[in-house]
């Protein structure tokens, strides 16, 4: 069957286009990287204090952590344009759009490595007198590492979705921006050349958070036992 280069391009037409674009795809492709970096590291650090903050007092997890749930389940595209018509059209909307979409699986996991203290551990630790703060440093924070790298791993993921989703609803440049653009004007090869970019991409960054999480265990040996034993 010979389809149309306007339905799906061919290996050597996007390859090709990859070429002939190469700089304005670079761009787009820094463009989106930066916003993408710039959220995801809002999103530890929202995912890692909400984790800390629900583990810590009680009170906050019976509050919050419905409240949570429930803002997880709102369509995050819905979200792009409300959040372009109230930041505009520049880096912060896309930034707190990537937030909303890439903090939940960081919190969550870290919440549940929080929880996974040994008993019998916690039970010593009380015995000699320390405080759940210490116990929460000393014991809780360690173990909750592989957890946090598993949400880690997640979240950077969702991080490239929600950068694209941000462009999409509104962007100057970025992979995002190229790919609606290119689809506006039936151009598949460049449509396919970004999308193939924001694909490695997010393969790239995945892989990256799972060298940070083997160089660390490496360091910190001791940390990385504590936590899987």
């Amino acid at each position: 069957m010979n389809l149309s280069s306007f339905v799906i391009a061919k290996p050597s037409e996007f390859m090709q286009e990859m070429w002939i674009s190469r700089e304005m795809l670079l761009d787009a492709t820094w463009v989106t990287t930066e916003e993408i970096l710039q959220g995801f590291l809002f999103s530890i650090v929202v995912g890692m204090v909400l984790a800390l903050a629900l583990a810590r007092f009680h009170w906050v997890e019976r509050a919050l952590y419905p409240l949570i749930v429930l803002f997880q389940v709102v369509p995050k595209v819905a979200l792009a344009p409300i959040f372009i018509l109230w930041f505009g059209y520049g880096l912060a909307p896309k930034i707190i759009l990537i937030v909303v979409i890439a903090f939940f699986p960081i919190t969550l996991n870290m919440l549940v490595g929080l929880k996974a203290i040994d008993k019998e551990l916690l039970l010593l630790m009380r015995s000699i007198g320390a405080t759940r703060n210490q116990v929460l440093t000393q014991i809780q924070i360690p173990t909750s590492l592989p957890y946090l790298f598993a949400g880690l791993r997640i979240a950077i993921t969702l991080a490239v979705i929600g950068a694209v989703v941000a462009e999409f609803a509104g962007a100057q440049n970025g992979l995002g921006y190229l790919i609606q653009f290119a689809s506006t004007q039936l151009d598949t090869p460049l449509m396919f050349a970004a999308l193939i970019l924001v694909s490695l991409l997010g393969l790239v960054l995945y892989y990256a958070m799972s060298l940070a999480e083997y160089l660390l265990a490496r360091k910190y040996p001791h940390i990385t036992l504590q936590a899987t034993n």
